[in-house]
């Protein structure tokens, strides 16, 4: 990846923005056309070294292009992740940011999944979790259903509805 990809500075612009000035930002003219040209689901992690600090994101498209769904992702990623404080400011230049831009999910068996390729999401009811691939210590398909399962609030041996993806993977 080019050390300025695209995808990455405009997660990193939107969240600087909006911590620094409360505002959401328009997406920037110009933009690349595969951000704009496209609807698709995308997840913004934010890391200190290799802990998280932040990621939310979208399976499904909820804007109306990419650009779009980055930007929102991004200030969510920094400030509505319940497991972390919000980001602060002086934060964001110690911050790794990942933009996983994800295929349409499709229907799959436990045996059509491997970690390192593919990501999970599994659904029983109102009950959905997800898991990007290619992380680290999530070796076989096994322990990817385990943590997507405990995510969801699902019992191990709980049927469910199982998804695979994958991902584009943009890091800056």
């Amino acid at each position: 990846m080019p050390p300025h990809d695209p995808y990455v500075a405009l997660a990193r612009a939107a969240i600087t923005t909006y911590l620094g000035e409360g505002q959401r930002i328009s997406v920037p003219s110009p933009t690349p056309p595969e951000l704009t040209h496209q609807r698709k689901g995308a997840f913004v992690s934010l890391k200190r070294g290799t802990e998280l600090r932040g990621c939310i994101g979208t399976y499904l498209p909820t804007q109306t292009n990419l650009a779009e769904e980055i930007i929102e992702n991004a200030i969510l990623a920094a400030t509505q992740d319940p497991r972390f404080p919000p980001v602060k400011l002086e934060e964001l230049p110690h911050l790794r940011i990942t933009v996983d831009v994800l295929s349409t999910p499709e229907p799959c068996q436990e045996t059509d999944l491997d970690p390192k390729r593919y990501g999970v999401i599994v659904e029983s009811g109102w009950r959905r979790g997800l898991l990007l691939p290619d992380l680290p210590g999530v070796d076989t398909p096994q322990e990817q259903l385990r943590i997507a399962k405990v995510k969801a609030g699902l019992l191990p041996h709980e049927p469910c509805r199982l998804l695979r993806f994958t991902v584009e993977r943009h890091q800056g």
